[in-house]
């Protein structure tokens, strides 16, 4: 695609160059997308000024391409060597600052939601170092590149045409930047979710993610509400585990059909109770409710600290798919805390 066209021979007539056939393959694909931006509620004068001199940008591709995927799972890591890594004393000291400075908006929030000022503030430093590196490509660019290209057409058109929205409804273009892939402004917001979840949290009737700690603290709690947050239940509880636990007879007996690989190394569900009756042992010293639900993850393998895990966890899970992610956005919380 981004190949240049040989030198044509001599007395032949010169071919189109590369580029711009691209750039008209590219103009034609976006002109295709106008019924669907309308029907959207999104204004000619919006398209015109976005389509006018768009190109595509050949290293979001590039990157997309070089994404895993496919073919056989290389062997899941400790997840310790992650864990040093992210929940670090730099991260945890900026996270205490910054649950210092927002601690009247977030326990108001905390109040309206239930879910906890620790968590909003634990995501806030894992997605964008509390708002230190947001990302700086130009996502309407980005979107359309990755959407014309056409190898995840299905996921990155309709972020293009949310992004359009978003343009539509008055957000500047200036803020529309962020990674590669389309996550936006502190909490790193694909565009769709923006429209549907993001917060006003200062009351400026803006929902600004990008330069308002308070609209993404609320923006964040409010993606926790709308994926099930339970109000007072912890994300989880890390415990040691006896050695002779009969590990077989606790595998899960379903698993969801997204994220499988994320799914399939928790085992079923069972009651703290249950759990506690097995022998585990709370590090903390400390069990949540009996009757609480937890599924057990031995991320480090057996002999290592294991997590009892709670449908808050699920939660997180929904945020990024990804354990490592989760369990260091639990232990960032639970450090940022103290």
């Amino acid at each position: 695609m981004w190949v240049a066209v040989a030198t044509a021979s001599v007395g032949a007539a010169s071919p189109v160059p590369a580029v711009a056939q691209t750039n008209s393959d590219f103009r034609s694909y976006l002109e295709s997308l106008r019924p669907q931006a309308r029907a959207m509620g999104i204004s000619d004068a919006t398209l015109n000024s976005v389509f006018a001199d768009l190109t595509p940008n050949p290293r979001v591709i590039e990157l997309d391409q070089n994404q895993p995927g496919g073919g056989a799972y290389a062997p899941i890591p400790n997840f310790q060597p992650y864990r040093v890594k992210h929940v670090d004393a730099a991260r945890i000291s900026r996270g205490r600052t910054a649950y210092q400075a927002n601690r009247a908006r977030l326990a108001r929030i905390e109040a309206e939601t239930g879910v906890p000022e620790e968590i909003m503030v634990a995501i806030f430093g894992h997605e964008t170092n509390y708002g230190s590196y947001t990302g700086d490509f130009d996502l309407i660019r980005s979107l359309a590149t990755l959407a014309w290209e056409g190898r995840r057409r299905t996921l990155f058109e309709p972020e293009l045409l949310a992004t359009l929205k978003m343009l539509d409804n008055g957000v500047p273009r200036s803020r529309l930047v962020g990674s590669w892939a389309g996550a936006t402004g502190y909490p790193q917001f694909l565009p769709s979710v923006y429209l549907r979840l993001a917060k006003d949290g200062d009351g400026d009737g803006k929902a600004d993610i990008w330069t308002s700690e308070a609209d993404a603290l609320a923006s964040i709690a409010n993606y926790f509400v709308q994926s099930g947050w339970r109000r007072g239940e912890p994300w989880g509880v890390a415990v040691s585990v006896p050695a002779g636990l009969n590990r077989a007879s606790l595998a899960a007996r379903t698993n969801p059909p997204r994220c499988p690989r994320v799914f399939n190394r928790h085992s079923r569900w069972m009651t703290m109770a249950e759990w506690r009756r097995l022998g585990l042992v709370p590090e903390s010293g400390r069990w949540p409710a009996d009757t609480m639900m937890a599924t057990l993850l031995e991320p480090d393998g057996p002999g290592k600290t294991a997590y009892l895990l709670t449908s808050n966890y699920r939660a997180i899970l929904d945020y990024n798919c990804s354990n490592f992610y989760a369990l260091s956005v639990g232990l960032l919380a639970d450090a940022v805390k103290q």
